[in-house]
């Protein structure tokens, strides 16, 4: 009987285009089923959390994966593998999970953060969308709370996209400050396919005062992405938080 494993990984999606392998590009996916493969000798693939796009980074991301047999209480996964991957991917924790757990359908919630730094700095130029033009803040965060009202976001969905549904439950959704970058901070059951970017682009239209806090419920109510703002750029995105109800875990390895 083959036995299921998450993985804790984080990556700088910098030179990487997205999550998801796909021909032609190299991905974050395709990197870890090569280093896995290799280091337990054995075809292993991968289902991740989510589908990060091109440029986007993570903090804390889960996968899963089956194998044929157990690995050995003494074989270290995490050091030997740490070792196989490049620089911009770091693997932090390595646990036995019931058959049944699932990294993308077993989720309650994920969290993202997207940065945003107002002058010019040469060490976040991949991890932080440079925006000098002033903002409300204080508007920006008066309409983040319209999100709470909705659970139909086709508005910032990604058009043409293969899921059933647009209904997201939004637990969090707030802009703070952070060691000198604004954050846009956004916490739901799910999300969909470039919906935080297009939210922060919406935002940020609001913050410049090009939209009332009216006019944004009214794109939310129109359920027309033309409608909203054109979306952030991919760089200032990190998903940094992942939560699994308790039932998922067995013995830890």
């Amino acid at each position: 009987m083959s036995q299921r494993y998450f993985l804790q990984l984080s990556y700088n999606g910098t030179r990487y285009h997205g999550w998801q392998v796909q021909p032609n590009a190299v991905s974050v996916q395709e990197v870890l089923e090569k280093a896995l493969s290799t280091l337990l000798r054995e075809n292993v693939a991968v289902v991740g959390a989510g589908r990060t796009d091109t440029g986007v980074h993570a903090t804390y991301f889960i996968l899963h994966f089956d194998l044929s047999k157990p690995v050995p209480d003494n074989f270290d996964v995490v050091y030997k593998l740490n070792s196989f991957l490049p620089e911009d991917i770091a693997v932090q924790r390595f646990w036995s999970v019931r058959n049944e757990a699932h990294a993308r359908f077993s989720a309650v919630s994920r969290t993202y953060h997207y940065y945003i730094t107002q002058e010019k700095d040469p060490f976040s130029f991949d991890t932080a969308f440079r925006y000098t033009l002033p903002l409300d803040v204080d508007k920006m965060n008066l309409a983040a709370k319209v999100l709470f009202d909705y659970e139909d976001f086709t508005s910032f969905s990604r058009l043409h996209t293969d899921v059933k549904t647009n209904n997201c439950k939004i637990y969090r959704a707030e802009w703070k400050r952070e060691g000198g970058k604004l954050v846009f901070v956004i916490q739901a059951d799910r999300f969909l396919r470039n919906m935080v970017r297009a939210i922060v682009g919406t935002l940020l239209k609001v913050g410049k005062g090009k939209l009332s806090i009216d006019d944004f419920r009214k794109i939310i109510d129109n359920k027309d992405r033309g409608a909203a703002g054109a979306s952030a750029p991919a760089q200032g995105l990190f998903l940094v938080d992942i939560s699994y109800p308790d039932w998922i875990n067995s013995e830890k390895k």
